[in-house]
């Protein structure tokens, strides 16, 4: 029960990466803040699971890039929790990994660019923001953001996505340089394609297949496979890490 007596927020944790790394700190004692947007019953069943398996959990609904929202976020927290020990900032605008339906640079509008960057760094600025007097409080806090393999490795270029989980890492990167000595570490944990989650559903099976031909180990991250990763950075055992970038994608990237 690692996460005992600790608080961690958990963004767009209704579904698929977020929910699994919901469920994963509350099976650790956690008291787990499940942020979603608009689907209640789904974000409840969540933390219901979270209860039963020994943590404590509370649905709170925000938009993230939404100043507002996210403010009344930080007062329920501070309210009804009184403390934060993590930031887990896995929200993103939404997305569909498919390789024939992707839109070309040449036919890319900056709008496009710009709703990913919005789900990405403003969603993470705007959390963090709101949220940093709460975190500050005591030393020791962590934020982890979920960023992506394909920034290091764009085997198939989703310009607008990838290019906002590169500026995501480098925001990160500033954080950690500027918040290590309020004792506040920040980290990325950057995901190959994760089944079966919705941003993956229109993956075709032959892309998945050539994937897993050149992954070492030879299959697909699942949702659970990057949770551990995100308690890792979150806990005690990664005290002296931070502004790094930890790969999760089975050694397709190896740096």
């Amino acid at each position: 029960m690692r996460f005992r007596d600790r608080a961690i927020l958990v963004t767009g944790a209704s579904r698929g990466i977020g929910a699994a790394i919901a469920t994963a700190f509350a099976a650790e004692g956690g008291l787990v803040i499940v942020n979603y947007r608009e689907n209640e019953a789904a974000a409840e069943a969540v933390a219901e699971r979270c209860r039963s398996l020994g943590g404590q959990a509370l649905a709170v609904a925000a938009d993230v890039t939404d100043p507002a929202a996210v403010a009344a976020l930080a007062e329920r927290i501070a309210e009804e929790v009184g403390r934060l020990d993590a930031i887990v900032n896995n929200a993103f605008a939404p997305y569909r990994f498919d390789p024939d339906r992707r839109t070309r640079f040449r036919d890319m509008p900056w709008e496009a660019y710009q709703r990913q960057f919005d789900g990405a760094v403003r969603a993470a600025y705007t959390v963090v923001q709101a949220l940093l007097p709460l975190v500050t409080r005591r030393s020791g806090a962590a934020i982890v953001n979920l960023a992506s393999d394909l920034v290091a490795r764009p085997s198939i270029p989703y310009h607008d996505y990838t290019t906002a989980k590169a500026a995501l890492i480098g925001f990160s990167r500033n954080l950690a340089a500027e918040l290590g000595p309020l004792g506040v570490r920040v980290n990325c944990v950057a995901p190959g394609l994760v089944t079966a989650t919705d941003a993956s559903r229109d993956t075709p099976e032959e892309v998945r297949e050539a994937l897993i031909a050149q992954t070492p180990l030879r299959r697909l991250a699942t949702p659970e496979d990057v949770a551990g990763p995100v308690l890792f950075l979150a806990g005690e055992e990664s005290r002296f890490v931070t502004g790094q970038v930890l790969y999760v994608d089975g050694g397709l990237v190896m740096g």
